[in-house]
């Protein structure tokens, strides 16, 4: 049986979940980038081979690569992959079958609770939004002039297992904080990694994706449901102006859009394992329960 491969650069909580999926499949070997000595000890516990791109990411670190997913988030330089490994991916651009470039769809900007797709236009005015509008350019550019196989995910609040209201209403850290008509598109890691899988399946379906699950819902009603499953009292309600919030924080309600996973579904035949938040915080305890990990 042939083997693919998948590199990333940076090895996150999706590519993590993504990795796992793929290794069930069989026929996949992994590779993927870090800057830190104990992520490389965790990666290799996984089955990645650790790279340490502090200088750069040559050719011979992608010897085998069939897939690149690239995660990275763009700095005030741009994206760090693309600064890295331009040279390297160009030169093996004949290997590769799918590029994954991990967006966001903070790029949108602010849309007063209205829906978006991927025709949207691109009203993002924060730095974090302008940096990744910047950097889905650049990779645009690079696939075009050089023939890859490019395509863009603009993802939403991810969330799942270690990382979702449950854990930060038992952290103490949970806050209702409610804005008039303000809703966020989420979805859960394992539905995203799903989609990720089905385009690279997939790989001329298309060069830009949304993801996102069926229903954007208010903040404060995600930490409502995660505490009537707890079995806890939900924090207090509190206005957005009383909440003393970061400027980071700010920014995320300065944006209010609903976001589209039409093209997902028709293009991908992605069929969502958790359409909603409430499936996917119950999916996480019901793990806890049986003690999967």
């Amino acid at each position: 049986m042939s083997t693919n491969r998948l590199f990333i650069f940076g090895y996150g909580y999706t590519a993590r979940v993504l990795v796992e999926r793929l290794r069930a499949q069989g026929g996949w070997t992994f590779a993927g980038t870090t800057r830190s000595p104990e992520k490389c000890d965790e990666m290799e516990r996984a089955g990645v081979d650790p790279v340490n791109w502090e200088n750069g990411v040559s050719d011979a670190a992608l010897d085998g690569a069939t897939h690149l997913l690239v995660s990275t988030p763009p700095n005030e330089a741009g994206c760090p992959a693309l600064e890295n490994a331009r040279n390297a991916v160009v030169r093996r651009r004949s290997a590769v079958n799918w590029i994954g470039y991990l967006s966001t769809n903070g790029v949108y900007g602010d849309y007063g609770g209205a829906w978006v797709d991927e025709e949207s236009e691109l009203r993002g005015a924060s730095t974090r939004a302008k940096r990744r509008i910047t950097a889905e350019e650049a990779w645009r550019t690079l696939a075009a002039n050089a023939a890859l196989p490019l395509v863009i995910f603009r993802l939403p609040g991810i969330y799942g297992p270690g990382r979702s209201a449950i854990e930060s209403i038992r952290a103490g850290s949970a806050k209702r904080i409610h804005k008039a008509s303000q809703v966020f598109s989420r979805m859960h890691v394992d539905d995203i990694a799903a989609a990720l899988n089905a385009s690279m399946e997939k790989p001329g379906a298309g060069d830009l994706f949304n993801l996102a699950d069926d229903e954007p819902a208010p903040p404060q009603d995600v930490v409502a449901y995660a505490c009537d499953l707890l079995n806890v009292a939900p924090p207090p309600l509190v206005a957005i102006e009383d909440a003393n919030l970061s400027d980071m924080a700010k920014s995320f309600y300065a944006d209010n859009k609903r976001v589209s996973n039409q093209r997902m579904k028709d293009t991908l035949g992605v069929a969502l394992k958790y359409p909603s938040f409430r499936e996917g915080l119950r999916a996480i305890l019901d793990e806890e329960g049986s003690g999967a990990n």
